[in-house]
């Protein structure tokens, strides 16, 4: 049907788009320079809302989710440094 191919086509470009704006970064200069780049930011949290405060307040990004789908990495907090699970997904609001 026609507006099955629509819908699927709409879907795939939704995902390439996002796939081709999402990146990893392990340290806080790399947080900080992507995130100023735009796009969507994988990295380590340790979890406090402290530190999501912090960062929040030095690069006004936010965590737009935990995803659920994600490999649990343990790994280290971009920002305090502290013992972290797993990314989370940050991006700033336009």
């Amino acid at each position: 049907m026609l507006l099955d191919q629509i819908q699927n086509n709409l879907f795939e470009r939704a995902r390439k788009f996002r796939d081709a704006n999402t990146f990893t970064v392990d340290t806080w200069s790399e947080f900080e320079k992507q995130i100023e780049s735009g796009g969507f930011v994988l990295a380590h949290w340790d979890g406090s809302p402290e530190t999501e405060e912090s960062i929040k307040q030095a690069t006004k990004a936010t965590i737009r989710c935990i995803p659920f789908d994600g490999p649990s990495e343990p790994g280290t907090c971009v920002k305090s440094g502290g013992p972290s699970a797993r990314r989370v997904l940050f991006a700033k609001a336009y």
